[in-house]
């Protein structure tokens, strides 16, 4: 059983997709599409900006979901997933390349996603960490001691790995605590707020509209998706999923184990870097892992 998935914000790079764009009149073509629904173009960032412009949530999100999307799509008949997962973002991504979203959808829903985030993220500042080495129900204990502060277990990456989120106070006090409780590390990232805490409700609520009112249709396979770690099909389940994914942890943990369990072999990464990869390599079965690349 082979899993396409692909990667959420942190994995983009300047110069990203500049090779699609130039060798390909599809990939073109869709890249130009997407600088007319965004209303500038995201080609010039993506191809020539600033690490510092990439980094903006309204910027990163639409341009490694174009990267992905548009990789996918070239990949014509070896595109043939048996079932398929996003991190965070990237549940977009492979929603569009299911075939479950319309491309044009898929980024207008990104694009109202980034939107929100970015001004929910400025209504209530934030920040996430990965905390290394601490076992998930030592980790979420510590969080819910924190009483005055917004913070949770918002990642579960894989046995190990887990990101808190919540506002700078409460992140920072977690980091100490959970330093002192043993792990190994505790890592500041590079993020514009606390996503998939409950600072991202006023975003939740405002992207919600957005999903009720796009079109999704039955995809060609399975999307395993972060809220719960399960296979979904059903379009009205996949949108009140979609919804929940701003407020609610990214369960990748369990939706490694999941794909696993129903008989997973390969595993193919769609877009910038190689994340998933790692995280699926310390899942502890033997998988074939690989990036997407086009001929």
């Amino acid at each position: 059983m082979k899993a396409f998935v692909f990667p959420g914000q942190g994995a983009q790079f300047v110069g990203m997709g500049k090779d699609l764009y130039e060798n390909s009149a599809l990939a073109k073509e869709l890249f130009e599409k997407a600088n007319d629904i965004l209303g500038y173009r995201i080609t010039d960032i993506m191809f020539e900006g600033t690490a510092e412009d990439l980094k903006q949530t309204k910027v990163t999100q639409p341009a490694i979901f174009l990267h992905s999307v548009i990789l996918a799509k070239m990949l014509n008949d070896s595109f043939k997933p048996d079932m398929v997962a996003g991190h965070s973002l990237g549940e977009f991504s492979a929603l569009v390349s299911n075939n479950t979203l319309q491309f044009e959808d898929g980024l207008r829903l990104v694009a109202a996603r980034a939107n929100a985030m970015q001004a929910a993220c400025e209504k209530n500042p934030g920040t996430m960490a990965a905390i290394i080495g601490l076992d998930n129900e030592k980790i979420e204990a510590v969080c819910a001691s924190i009483k005055d502060e917004v913070v949770i277990a918002a990642n579960y990456n894989c046995n190990g790995q887990v990101v808190v989120s919540g506002s700078l106070k409460g992140v920072e006090t977690a980091c100490q605590l959970l330093k002192e409780a043993g792990a190994k590390r505790a890592l500041p990232l590079q993020v514009g707020g606390a996503f998939h805490s409950p600072l991202m409700e006023p975003a939740r609520v405002e992207l919600a509209k957005a999903i009720e009112n796009t079109k999704f249709n039955n995809g060609i396979c399975p999307i395993y998706q972060n809220v719960t770690g399960q296979a979904v099909t059903s379009p009205d389940i996949i949108k009140a999923n979609l919804i929940s994914q701003l407020t609610a942890p990214v369960r990748w943990t369990q939706t490694m184990g999941n794909m696993i369990a129903n008989g997973l072999t390969e595993v193919i990464e769609v877009g910038p870097g190689t994340v998933l990869q790692g995280l699926f390599k310390k899942a502890g079965v033997e998988l074939k892992l690989s990036s997407a690349t086009v001929e």
